[in-house]
């Protein structure tokens, strides 16, 4: 039971891991295996958020479904085998973890990205920093931006959705912090700009991992 502490969900790639090149290089294979033209990197990142089928649907386009299910498979493999070539925690995230650990806030993830990954890398960038719960995406859970996920971390938690900072990086963050009401927090160090989170709902916008504690403080 973590009822009263301070509590923070945060979203994955683009807010606590710069994982954009991995993802966009593991693709770029899988499109070359299936004589099909790649993306520059930039582009990856307006590709990205809202799980593996929209990326898929994103870098392929306008091809057979039987198509994006081989790539679907193919990108899996892929990127499964190069789980920590580049993909890194963003500078000064884990100077907030370290603050927010002292504190003994309640920290969460919650990403769009296949579960068994998302605990994967949790585990293996953040494991000494007691996440209370990890969720990627479940086929039995509709991903974000759908709240069940995070209103599910909130009574696992026994903290009241109106009471808990949600942290992400694109439109789908914001949307789902809105969905769930939760207070959305919009970080510009990750996929998307200040415009589209600021559209999408952000209670408030930081440039670095630390200004964060000047809001939940």
């Amino acid at each position: 039971m973590a009822d009263g502490k301070k509590t923070l969900i945060f979203d994955l790639d683009g807010t606590l891991l710069d994982s954009i090149e991995d993802i966009a290089v593991s693709m770029n294979k899988v499109l070359e295996s299936l004589n099909l033209p790649i993306h520059k990197i930039e582009d990856y990142k307006y590709f990205v958020g809202s799980g593996i089928d929209v990326l898929v649907e994103n870098a392929l386009g306008n091809h057979s479904q039987e198509i994006k299910d081989e790539a679907t498979k193919r990108f899996k493999i892929e990127y499964d085998g190069k789980l920590h070539l580049k993909t890194l925690p963003y500078n000064g995230i884990y100077d907030l973890l370290n603050e927010l650990k002292k504190m003994s806030y309640n920290i969460s993830v919650l990403s769009n990205k296949p579960h068994e990954l998302t605990v994967s890398y949790v585990n293996h960038f953040f494991k000494d920093y007691g996440f209370k719960e990890i969720h990627g995406q479940k086929t039995n859970v509709p991903k974000k931006p759908d709240p069940i996920a995070a209103i599910n971390i909130a009574k696992a938690l026994n903290i009241p959705c109106e009471e808990i900072y949600f942290v992400g990086d694109t439109k789908v963050d914001m949307q789902t912090a809105k969905n769930a009401g939760m207070k959305a927090i919009g970080v510009l160090w990750g996929f998307r700009d200040e415009k589209e989170l600021k559209e999408f709902g952000a209670d408030f916008i930081v440039e670095h991992p630390l200004h964060i504690l000047n809001i939940i403080k």
